[in-house]
């Protein structure tokens, strides 16, 4: 079975987000202590860059599954909240890269209340659910393969009872047909 492309394009446009992330926060100990910042900014903006042409490839690719209907409506709308999550990140780091004239408490600050102050919440900030908390990124990838085959399993079990079901009403109603 082949990869969705859309798949390994989203992974590595959230390790890029995470980079992103980790650099500013970098960038923001650095002016803290004095350092030069230069290099690290030069960094942040070609990272945010490549972030900026993923998520373009991400819409396309999301645009050509669902207008060649590869993929259900269901999963065009579930992807796509992933790319609304991805927008919304790269939004925050765009912002939270701009403030690198402010103080950088007041930065943190913002970041580590979610962005209160423009009302988008943080999605760096969330509990990790117990049954993640301490996996890497391939344990976590291999425990939602497993849910997903689980799903598909059940999905197909429920397939296979509608199905049944359709054919006992078909043969009660040829054999109404047949009594009346």
């Amino acid at each position: 079975m082949t990869r969705d492309p859309m798949f390994s394009t989203y992974d590595s446009t959230c390790q890029i987000a995470q980079e992103i992330a980790e650099k500013i926060q970098q960038r923001n100990q650095y002016e803290r202590n004095g350092e030069s910042t230069t290099k690290l900014t030069v960094t942040i903006r070609a990272l945010l860059q490549n972030l900026k042409e993923k998520i373009a490839l991400l819409k396309d690719l999301l645009l050509r599954a669902v207008s060649t209907h590869q993929i259900t409506q269901l999963e065009g709308d579930r992807r796509q909240n992933l790319l609304d999550d991805l927008v919304t990140r790269e939004r925050l780091l765009l912002a939270s890269f701009k403030n690198e004239g402010a103080e950088p408490d007041l930065i943190r600050s913002s970041l580590m209340t979610g962005g209160a102050k423009r009302g988008v919440p943080n999605p760096w900030l969330f509990e990790e659910p117990e049954e993640t908390r301490g996996l890497g990124f391939d344990e976590i990838r291999q425990q939602q393969q497993k849910i997903i085959q689980e799903q598909d399993a059940g999905l197909d079990a429920l397939s296979s009872i509608i199905s049944r079901q359709k054919q006992m009403g078909q043969e009660i109603g040829n054999e109404l047909e047949e009594q009346n």
